[in-house]
């Protein structure tokens, strides 16, 4: 077992990370109608079969990454659920003027330092 304060936060990164998506799974079955209804006004089939399994997914993959099992898996799968949902819901591409702004601006803040180039 490994001691130490590298140990710690390695722990509670995975608790607050692996915390952050199980609460956002938990969340969605308390939302599922405007989040349905969002997702096939994107044109996504299955609207809600897609949304109850993103969920599963999220709290499941969230739970592996809490308790440090099968971690590069579900690190790796959280990444494309977290790529796919904002391809699904975030309606950037048809966006216009100062909503297309803010939306680039909140990228530039918040977004990944390696993707900042394409901005």
């Amino acid at each position: 077992m490994q001691d130490g304060p590298a140990f710690m936060m390695l722990v509670l990164g995975r608790l607050l990370l692996g915390g952050l998506y199980v609460a956002g799974g938990i969340h969605h079955f308390f939302v599922i109608v405007p989040l349905t209804d969002a997702i096939e006004a994107r044109g996504i089939p299955f609207a809600k079969w897609v949304l109850l399994f993103g969920s599963i997914f999220q709290i499941v993959a969230g739970t592996l990454l809490i308790l440090g099992l099968f971690v590069t898996a579900a690190a790796f799968g959280l990444i494309v659920f977290t790529l796919t949902a904002m391809i699904m819901l975030l309606n950037f591409w048809d966006m216009q003027g100062t909503a297309r702004e803010s939306a680039i601006n909140s990228w530039k803040t918040y977004g990944p330092p390696c993707l900042q180039v394409f901005f």
